[in-house]
């Protein structure tokens, strides 16, 4: 075979480290995307190994391909739309009984060549597991590699072997079907034979597949073979109404429960042929340590501890780094203004771009410990626990700690967090998740925070933007049981969540994860921020003939007049005093033009309009504006400030000095604090709640609800710490 490239599928349950053999594989070559038609994250990445080019696709981790969720729908369609040239399913070793069921599956579409990798060896021996790697393949006539994901034992082999198995021209082996039992096993020929002779067009689909699915009602499968005709019914349809009907009435049960027993009896008889248990009692470490960090007493408090620790190292330590990014900006646009001669573009480039996107540009490093830390949380295993150690809290909303996970996640971004919403089963519970994840600070609000906490609370900085958002997740829960009283009222749901061994992280998989949230940020700079720097810039900067309250530029030669012949008959120590007045005092006039210049302009004028609404919580009209451009990115509010208060200090700390001798009080910037936890997510939060719920009905209310509490809240804030004396 000629063939030199080749397509590979990984599939397999959560936490069975197929996202870590991934990585491997790929490293930093991939893509992330969205699946046409959906919105369920992509992930393929090209390599070229071994002589040829390889295209690897993480399919989304299911437990299963029934239709009931939108991952098993892409994972089922890809497979058997695109026809990958292998599937490689990740299994994991020390569970292998669950594994199986979605095994056994992959094994029935009959479209696409099998490889299983029995990832995590190391977990299965550490608790007395063998599995006889030879009698499993013998007896499903599958090839089997043995890997440890996180150590990258294997995966070479892995690979090699997919290559072997694509290149070969053997077809799907007829031996790797699910013996049923005879009824069923009847019942799904007959069908089969039946759809055979009816010879159906333009179906992706194995006649003995599709018997199997029409027998468990299948929604999409129905669906497509209608598609096939005009009418409402399909003889295909109806024939498997009669054997499902004759399989309810021999088992007194739905067809589909049946079958699924039986697939589970099916791999009862593989797990007794392969699988053999030692007797020594081993130590289970993650057992061990969830004694401690499950604790009814202790979990609960080292949880908080661990999301304390959290925010004050992406504070403490994204310093360093931070200043040194803030000194670059600092130098750059010092280098810009001496270069270049006076004129527009110069004052877009300065004070519009370098000033705005350089003023969001700095809080890189913050991110990246922020997105590092969360992806500690989801690679040791340690997310889910969260969700467990929430699920008391989570019910007082009548959620369950499942629902936690997403809002979790909306630490990071909102959007995703969202998305993420898809995995609970009830319709109600997804939209309730949906709209309390957004009281979750993501990464955007960040920079704010950093901005205002690190300016006005330095000393106790971390601990502020900790208590935020905490404040955020109390709020959430009050929120969700309002809206569980009134909007959405229903039942509790039980909650059953797996909890994945703890594992040891690798750095690499650390790194790709943490990159690729970063992207998005940095993808914000050269995008939504630099437009809306310009646009506020020009905003800020227009209209030009601006009548002054006095005439600057004679104020600045006559002041420069008067201490040069002061300065001229004064001696040398004398002559350094006077020149230090003479700076200080052109670069207040400058100040002061520069002030009036940014209020008497358009955006000035906006501002004005809309002090009003914020001026109760303590916000002047630049931070009203500030806030007016968060609707459409977070991150936007530092980069406007930046904009407005360009010029008015010239060194890497210009925004927080300019912060501190404006009118801003520590009250204010608290106040400001609360309102950009809790106002409105950014316009593509908008959209992801819209496209989840399939209605602009919640999209609006959040935006109502959301909005409405922040003002509130920031309102009880600045006139109560009025009252009580603190400013």
């Amino acid at each position: 075979m000629d063939q030199k490239n080749f397509t590979i599928a990984l599939a397999g349950n959560p936490n069975s480290g197929k996202t870590t053999i991934f990585n491997n594989l790929t490293g930093t070559r991939q893509k992330v995307g969205n699946w046409p038609g959906v919105t369920v994250e992509k992930k393929e990445g090209h390599i070229h190994k071994y002589g040829y080019d390889l295209k690897i696709v993480d399919l989304p981790g299911t437990y299963s391909l029934t239709p009931f969720s939108i991952e098993e729908i892409v994972s089922r369609n890809f497979i058997l739309e695109e026809r990958p040239d292998v599937v490689i399913d990740i299994i994991d070793s020390s569970n292998l009984e669950r594994s199986l069921y979605l095994a056994t599956q992959l094994r029935e579409l009959d479209c696409c060549k099998v490889i299983f990798a029995l990832n995590m060896r190391d977990l299965a021996h550490a608790r007395g597991i063998k599995i006889n790697a030879r009698k499993l393949s013998e007896l499903l006539d599958v090839p089997v590699v043995f890997t440890v994901g996180n150590k990258n034992e294997g995966v070479d082999a892995l690979l090699k072997k997919a290559i072997e198995v694509a290149e070969s021209d053997s077809e799907s082996p007829k031996k790797r079907k699910v013996k049923y039992s005879k009824d069923i096993a009847d019942s799904i020929l007959r069908l089969q034979n039946f759809i055979e002779n009816q010879q159906i067009e333009n179906l992706p689909y194995d006649s003995r597949w599709l018997a199997i699915k029409l027998i468990e009602d299948d929604e999409l499968v129905k669906k497509r073979i209608l598609q096939q005709t005009e009418s409402k019914t399909h003889p295909v349809l109806d024939e498997a109404q009669v054997y499902r009907r004759r399989l309810t009435a021999l088992f007194d049960d739905d067809p589909e429960i049946i079958m699924t027993d039986e697939r589970y009896g099916f791999i009862a008889g593989i797990i007794k042929e392969v699988v053999t248990t030692s007797t020594k009692q081993r130590v289970d470490i993650s057992r061990n340590i969830d004694l401690v960090l499950t604790n009814r007493f202790l979990g609960f408090p080292i949880f908080i501890f661990f999301i304390w620790a959290m925010f004050q190292l992406t504070f403490t330590l994204g310093a360093y780094p931070m200043d040194w990014i803030d000194s670059g900006v600092a130098w750059l646009s010092t280098s810009v203004d001496a270069m270049l001669p006076s004129s527009l573009f110069k004052d877009l480039l300065v004070n519009g771009i370098i000033a705005g996107v350089g003023s969001i540009i700095i809080f890189l490093p913050n991110i990246l410990i922020l997105f590092l830390c969360i992806a500690l949380f989801e690679d040791t295993g340690y997310m889910a626990r969260a969700a467990f150690l929430m699920d008391k809290i989570m019910h007082l909303i009548g959620l369950h700690g499942k629902s936690f996970i997403p809002m979790l996640m909306g630490f990071g971004c909102s959007v995703p967090a969202i998305m993420a919403t898809r995995t609970l089963e009830s319709e109600k519970d997804r939209i309730l998740t949906i709209l309390i994840t957004p009281f979750m600070s993501c990464s955007a609000r960040l920079p704010i925070y950093i901005v205002l906490a690190g300016t006005f609370f330095s000393a106790k900085a971390g601990t502020v933007i900790f208590s935020i958002y905490l404040t955020g997740i109390i709020f959430a829960v009050i929120t969700g049981r309002i809206f569980r009283s009134t909007l959405l009222t229903g039942a509790d749901a039980p909650f059953v969540m797996e909890l994945p061994p703890y594992r040891v992280p690798m750095v690499k998989s650390l790194l790709i994860h943490m990159w690729d949230r970063s992207k998005m940020f940095l993808k914000k700079m050269g995008g939504v921020i630099l437009i809306g720097s310009i646009v506020i810039w020009t905003l800020s900067s227009f209209p030009q003939n601006i009548r002054y309250s006095m005439d600057y530029d004679s104020e600045i030669s006559r002041i420069k007049a008067e201490f040069e012949t002061r300065i001229a008959a004064s001696n040398g120590s004398e002559s350094r005093v006077l020149e230090e007045k003479r700076d200080s005092a052109v670069s207040e006039l400058l100040k002061a033009q520069k002030a009036e210049k940014t209020e008497k302009s358009f955006m000035g004028h906006i501002g004005k309009a809309i002090t009003p609404v914020f001026s109760p919580i303590g916000i002047d009209w630049r931070g009203s504006v500030a806030l007016l451009t968060g609707f459409v990115a977070k991150e936007i509010v530092v980069s406007t400030l930046g904009v407005l208060y360009a010029g008015e200090k010239e060194d890497e700390d210009a925004l927080s000095k300019a912060l501190l001798s404006s009118n801003m009080t520590p009250l204010a910037a608290l106040a400001m604090m609360v309102f950009v936890l809790f106002y409105m997510p950014c316009i593509a939060a908008i959209a992801a709640i819209k496209r989840e719920t399939n209605s602009i009905k919640w999209a609006l209310v959040s935006i109502a609800h959301t909005t409405s509490v922040a003002w509130f809240m920031a309102f009880v804030i600045y006139q109560g710490g009025k009252i009580i004396g603190f400013n």
